[in-house]
């Protein structure tokens, strides 16, 4: 009986891993049957609506970078909005802007969270503002990034995810985190809304109405890392889509050491292993609404990580070789197909030629990964921010 219960287990692991390496190359070719028969949208010529945003930064420990981040989001081309600077744990005696549109808060006591720094900042905005967007603490945001959102606001979407491009290609983890980020900017964003559901949301470069924000998070005190996974959950349990807008762009820093890598990924595993269960309850609701946004998207957030993935689909191919080696041949087509789906988004992107390079670095990197996995369980505990050694000027031209 035993035996037999492993044996099961068994099986439906290996289905549980292999169906999520065919995954990307299923939605590339669906997204390009649908494409066939969708109608050209004209709506992106005409002219757009502007609204009133917040831009609300949020800075934890470090204020290194605000300057730069502050000095890019006064130079939107774009008439309404206030900059709201949320220093959370952060001596602010040298941090002056002349500029009536930067407001800067500093919380008495220690939030240590997003969600409570954003409600910090919406609890006292200058004015009703009718959207708000997020912003890091090391990002830099193009000219026309809130005309770019509002052309699918106009459209009547609630929640809009921008494009997260790499600030700093300076060392080869940053250049294999790049192409992680276009390889999910492309599946989870642009196919995935292409295809009638949402894009996932990305922690920053994203955008709401704030009546949405409010709606889903009010009432939620979320600590650690992770809020952009209950804020989706939020947003789909609504039924409510997130368009993807990839023309709305900003500048992201990526990892550049190994340490950092650690930290970083344990949080986002760690916020993994805790809210993939979002995925049964979302697809679930798909299901009995008949939402093809929502059953969509849950099937997308119960994937594993990539370095799981790749990790157990070689293990199970070594194991498969002495127990059932046909299953090894089917383990083989799948990392074949996930390579394929892999290149695909990189030759469908626009993919700097080192990030190509670097890509033969994909072992270390996963190394780290592991590494990562294993310090998984206290990450929280570890750090609530990622800390940035590469630093920029306030210009775009490194981009």
């Amino acid at each position: 009986m035993l035996k037999e219960i492993f044996f099961i287990l068994w099986i439906l692991l290996q289905v549980y891993i292999g169906w999520h390496l065919f995954l990307p190359f299923i939605l590339f070719v669906f997204y390009k049957l649908v494409s066939l028969f969708k109608k050209k949208d004209n709506h992106l010529g005409r002219e757009v609506q502007y609204s009133d945003y917040a831009v609300i930064v949020t800075a934890y420990e470090q204020l290194t970078n605000i300057p730069n981040v502050v000095q890019s989001i006064l130079n939107l081309d774009y008439p309404d909005f206030i900059v709201y600077v949320v220093a959370d744990k952060c001596d602010i005696t040298g941090l002056h802007f002349e500029d009536e549109r930067v407001v800067i808060l500093r919380p008495e006591e220690t939030l240590s969270s997003n969600t409570r720094s954003h409600f910090y900042a919406i609890n006292r905005f200058k004015r009703p503002h009718e959207r708000l967007t997020i912003i890091d603490s090391d990002n830099l945001v193009e000219p026309d990034f809130l005309r770019k959102l509002d052309v699918f606001f106009d459209k009547g979407f609630l929640a809009v995810q921008g494009v997260r491009n790499a600030k700093n290609l300076d060392t080869e983890y940053a250049r294999l985190d790049a192409a992680r980020d276009i390889y999910y900017h492309f599946y989870d964003g642009k196919i995935l809304f292409g295809l009638g559901s949402s894009a996932t949301l990305a922690g920053s470069g994203m955008a709401f109405t704030t009546a949405l924000y409010k709606d889903c998070l009010e009432s939620k005190d979320i600590t650690g890392a992770g809020f952009d996974k209950v804020l989706q959950a939020e947003i789909l349990k609504r039924d409510v889509r997130i368009a993807f807008a990839e023309d709305a762009i900003i500048y992201d820093e990526k990892t550049s050491k190994s340490d950092q890598l650690v930290n970083q990924r344990a949080r986002w595993i760690n916020t993994w292993f805790r809210y993939f269960k979002y995925g049964f309850q979302i697809i679930a609701r798909g299901v009995k609404n008949f939402s093809l946004n929502q059953f969509l998207f849950g099937i997308v957030l119960l994937r594993p990580p990539l370095f799981i993935k790749l990790g157990f689909a070689i293990v199970f191919i070594v194991i498969d070789l002495y127990i059932s080696p046909i299953e090894s041949v089917v383990w083989v087509a799948g990392l074949i197909f996930f390579v394929v789906g892999f290149a695909t988004a990189l030759l469908n992107s626009k993919t700097d030629r080192v990030i190509y390079k670097s890509l033969v670095s994909i072992p270390k990197f996963i190394f780290f990964q592991v590494i990562s996995l294993l310090n998984a369980v206290r990450a929280n505990k570890r750090s609530v921010a990622t800390k940035h050694f590469h630093h920029s000027d306030s210009s775009l031209d490194n981009k």
